[in-house]
This record gives C-alpha cells, sequence and structure tokens, in this order.
C-alpha cells in the first residue's frame, strides 16, 4: 500500500478497495476522507478532495476498527505470550505477581496496545480495576494500574481507544456491600472519554458451569446449585440488589459477570426496577451469559440491554462444562443464534489472556457454534459477526454516535484485510491484517 502528498483539503485519503462502513445500510464505499482524525467525506466526494497523504488499499479491504468489549489488556500484557488456554503447560504459566513498579505497569499496557494493534484492534473495554485487587496475586487489576492507564492517556501514549469499568471487589471472587459502597463514592479520573473512558463498575455475581459455582436453577450433579458471590450484613441477594441500586443512582453502566441462568434472572429483575434511574453511560450488560434462556434474552432486548460472549472459550469448555450440565442443559449453553436473532445487544469478545485477543479465531468459533445450531455461513451472518465487533460494541460502549462505523463525523478508526471478510466460505483466521489505522494514524503496518 503506497502514500502519497499531494494537497492539504484533508488529512488523508483511503482509496482502492473495498470499504464496508457498516452503515445503516451496509454501504461499500471506494474511498474516505479523513481530517483531525474524523471521516469528512466518502466515496466520489472522497475522492475530490486534495490530502496531505493518500493510502492506496491496492484492492484491499477495509473495515471498522475491531472493538474487542471485554479483554484484560493490563493482564494480557504482563502475562504475554501466555494465555490460560494454550499449549503452555500448567507448570510453565506465568504466577504470582507480575507488575509491581510502575515501569512494569507501563510495559505491561504498552505490550498489549503493540500486540492489539497488530491484530486490527482498535479499541477494548478494560473490565475490572479497582481497590479490591490492591493486594491482588498479579498487580494487573489495583488502583495502581488505574493510575497508570489515566498517566498514559494524559502523555497521549494510547494506541487503543479504552472503555474501562471500576471494581470494588475481586477479580472471579467476592465483594461486599461496605467496599462497594466506599468505592463507589470515590471520583473516577478526569479524562477525554474518546480515549479511555470510566463509564461504570464490574459486579461478579458468580463463578462458572464447569467449576458448578455458576447459581443456577436446576442442581448440579452433587445437588448444589451455586451461590451469588456479593456479600453484605443481609443475604447475598439484597447486597447484590443494592449494589446494583447504588450504581444506576450514580448514572453508571453496570456490567455483570454472570453465567447461571438464576444470577441472570436476579439482574434483570434488578434492572427492571430502575426506572427512575438516571441514564446511564452505556447499555447495562450480563458478561458470559453461558446458560441465559430465550425468555431471558427477549426481557434484556426490551430493556436495551445486552450481553458480551465469548465463543472461543465456549468451545475450549465444552467438554468440561459438560460433565456439570448434562447433554440437555448443555445443548442450549451459550444460546448465540438466539442473542444474534432476538436482535438483543451482543457483543462477541475474547476475554483475554483467558483466550487469544485473536478476534479472527473468536469469530471462526461463532461461525461453528451457529453452524452446529443450523445457522449457514454466508455473507449475511458474517456482516452481523463482524458488527458484534464494532458497531454493537461501540454500542455497548455508550459511543456508537462517534465511533463503530465509518460514517462521516465520526472517527476514522480502521482495520485494513487482505481479503473480504465478508465473503463466506474461508475461515476469518486466514484472513492477514494489512494495516491499522487509529484516529487516522497508521499505528501497525505490516511489513
Amino acid at each position: 500500500m503506497s502514500e502519497t502528498s499531494p494537497g492539504d483539503e484533508a488529512d488523508l485519503i483511503i482509496r482502492g478497495g473495498r470499504i464496508h462502513t457498516f452503515d445503516g445500510q451496509d454501504s461499500a464505499v471506494s474511498a474516505l476522507a479523513v481530517r483531525a482524525g474524523r471521516i469528512i467525506a466518502r466515496d466520489s466526494e472522497a475522492e475530490k478532495l486534495a490530502a496531505v497523504r493518500t493510502i492506496e488499499l491496492d484492492g484491499r479491504t477495509a473495515i471498522p476498527g475491531i472493538n474487542d468489549a471485554h479483554l484484560h489488556a493490563a493482564w494480557l500484557g504482563a502475562r504475554w505470550p501466555h494465555l490460560f488456554f494454550s499449549d503452555t503447560p500448567p507448570e510453565d504459566q506465568p504466577s504470582g505477581r507480575l507488575v509491581t513498579t510502575e515501569t512494569e505497569r507501563r510495559a505491561a499496557l504498552t505490550r498489549a496496545w503493540g500486540l492489539l494493534a497488530e491484530l486490527g484492534i482498535t479499541s477494548y473495554t478494560e473490565p475490572g480495576i479497582g481497590p479490591g485487587e490492591d493486594d491482588g496475586e498479579t498487580g494487573c487489576f489495583g488502583t495502581d494500574m488505574l493510575a497508570t492507564y489515566t498517566a498514559l492517556h494524559r502523555e497521549r501514549a494510547q494506541t487503543s481507544r479504552v472503555t474501562l469499568l471500576r471494581l470494588f471487589g475481586t477479580i472471579d471472587g467476592e465483594s461486599t456491600l461496605e467496599d462497594f459502597e466506599r468505592g463507589i463514592r470515590t471520583t473516577a479520573p478526569t479524562t477525554d472519554p474518546h480515549w479511555l473512558a470510566v463509564t461504570g463498575v464490574k459486579i461478579f455475581a458468580d463463578g462458572i458451569p464447569p467449576m458448578a459455582t455458576a447459581w443456577v436453577e436446576e442442581p448440579y450433579p452433587d445437588g448444589s446449585t451455586g451461590e451469588l458471590l456479593t456479600r453484605g450484613s443481609d443475604a447475598p441477594l439484597s447486597a447484590f440488589r443494592r449494589m446494583i441500586e447504588l450504581a444506576a443512582a450514580r448514572g453508571l453502566q453496570i456490567a455483570v459477570h454472570a453465567t447461571g441462568d438464576r444470577s441472570i434472572t436476579e439482574f434483570l429483575h434488578a434492572l427492571e426496577g430502575l426506572d427512575a434511574a438516571p441514564p446511564a453511560a452505556g447499555p447495562h450488560y450480563v458478561v458470559h451469559g453461558d446458560l441465559a434462556t430465550t425468555a431471558q434474552l427477549e426481557r434484556m432486548r426490551r430493556l436495551g440491554a445486552g450481553f458480551a460472549v465469548q465463543p472461543l472459550i465456549a468451545a475450549h469448555t465444552h467438554d468440561w462444562a459438560g460433565a456439570q450440565l448434562g447433554p440437555e442443559r448443555l445443548a442450549r449453553a451459550w444460546p448465540l443464534r438466539e442473542m444474534l436473532a432476538t436482535g438483543t445487544l451482543t457483543t462477541i469478545t475474547s476475554d483475554a489472556p483467558i483466550a487469544t485477543p485473536d478476534w479472527r479465531v473468536g469469530l471462526d468459533s461463532s461461525l461453528a457454534l451457529l453452524s452446529a445450531a443450523g445457522r449457514p455461513d454466508d455473507t449475511e451472518l458474517r456482516r452481523t459477526l463482524l458488527r458484534t465487533m464494532t458497531v454493537d460494541a461501540a454500542r455497548q460502549d455508550g459511543a456508537v454516535t462517534w465511533k463503530g462505523s465509518l460514517e462521516v463525523g465520526k472517527v476514522a478508526d480502521l482495520t485494513v484485510l487482505d481479503e473480504d471478510p465478508c465473503a463466506p466460505g474461508r475461515p476469518f483466521a486466514s484472513l492477514a491484517v494489512a494495516r491499522t489505522i487509529v484516529d487516522g494514524r497508521s499505528i501497525y503496518l505490516r511489513d
């Protein structure tokens, strides 16, 4: 891909290939013009402008920048290249304190940003940073990491846009109402939300089905049903509901780790009682939602809430979960087809470093899950899947007015691929990332 410099009506013209905009009409255009990081014209109107720089796509395909709406970047950068689901034996996996100093925290984040740039990822959600993890094992989730995020943000060092949720308990563990009340009264850092948006809170409701710790209606083989992880002077459910009320009253977005059908039901009950709450920074949503029912999906859709799901983790844990769920419940788990069919806000995410941050592998797992549910691979399905990681992820971020699609007035964040990802019949993983553009700047260019 060549670049030239003929004029200054625009900072950048991108042309010479297919550009999927994912606007309301799913338009494909041949050119974009960019000024000050924003798209100012498309197609022939863009071609008319003289630009300081021109990127020739040389027949490649561009899409809106990929947005992974559930990715632990600090932890990913500190662990890389080690993933939990990988060929690395457990005894060789990193353990204990991964980062301690400011230098190590900065290195973890910048390493993650470099990796994401190579993968074509321009935005992500960091789901849980806060005081509950100040004494945590890894050092990746405490308030020191939030301070490092803020410092790098103010230095304009970011190459990824970040949506960040604060955490007032422990990662994958318990939280107390007392700690939550204390934490939520603290002030979030002042930032430019186009680069570092601190939109809300993360609450862990339960565990996961393979460990028989998801809170479920139907007992596991040992007779247990899991339980809530929230704690207070009253019952765990009272503490859970009160946390949601406190966050909603402050206009905060609420993301709840909930994998069991019972925990999802209680989250829905709480959301349905928030009529008087001020508008949140973004839609509330369930993280994972492994055992969500069709009725729950419809209730979530009516509320304007959604799900952040991980089909790749579903593939990794399928047999493990089956030992606890049995064949009938396992067949109903991970209802991605129903999520997409009902129009419920759904984002496909990685949960890296649990699984790979490579979105292409995640979308191939999505295709496999949908194929098993009887949905054929076609152009419409591929567009739908790509929208879960672009437009729909921007909706989850509360940022759809300015990112997620390639429309005039929105940011110039693009992922350039060698081939068209909407063309069926080939794995997403076979598509090579040629260039990643954020705010009109190339942050990655393949050699």
